[in-house]
């Protein structure tokens, strides 16, 4: 992805935020290039070095450009562990964006690599999604990445190890600090 590409989905994922804040419409979405293409993104909001918001897509339902406004639009006003972003606030956040591989079946936990490799984890209706950046960002290494994506799938921590299908995915993975 080309870093013209980058900077117009971070000024529409903070438009996006903005109008959602201002209760207006979001706003159109960039097509061009690999904008236009149907891909998984994950926007995460920032504030004061702390997570205030991180919402997401896995299914390349729609392209890129549309995806990750609404994922920011959300990630301020609906994730469920955070209040709405108050408008004075908006500021101050530094958005980061994810933009996902396809998921892949991984049979061999061992070839997962951290820093590398995203995880979701599945068992029934049950589902979790660690973006790469997560276990880099909280020092664990592979066993405790894969018992943390269990654990937030609602699963049992040893979950990957019978039953439970692990994925792995890649993340092109960058934001407005740099």
């Amino acid at each position: 992805m080309q870093s013209d590409e980058q900077h117009a989905l971070l000024r529409h994922a903070r438009d996006a935020i903005a109008a959602r804040l201002g209760k207006r419409p979001l706003p159109a979405a960039p097509v061009h290039g690999a904008l236009a293409r149907p891909c998984g993104a994950f926007v995460t909001l920032r504030l004061d070095g702390r997570l205030r918001g991180c919402v997401g897509f896995v299914d390349p339902g729609q392209p890129l450009g549309q995806a990750v406004g609404v994922c920011a639009a959300d990630a301020a006003t609906r994730d469920p562990r955070f209040p709405p972003l108050p408008v004075t606030a908006l500021q101050d956040v530094i958005l980061e964006i994810s933009v996902l591989s396809p998921l892949t079946v991984i049979d061999d936990p061992a070839l997962i690599e951290v820093g590398r490799h995203g995880l979701a984890v599945g068992h029934g209706a049950r589902r979790g999604l660690m973006l790469p950046q997560v276990p880099i960002e909280w020092g664990w290494d592979r066993e405790t990445f894969l018992s943390q994506t269990c654990a937030k799938a609602g699963l049992a921590p040893d979950a990957w190890r019978s039953g439970a299908t692990v994925y792995v995915f890649e993340a092109v993975v960058f934001d407005e600090a740099g």
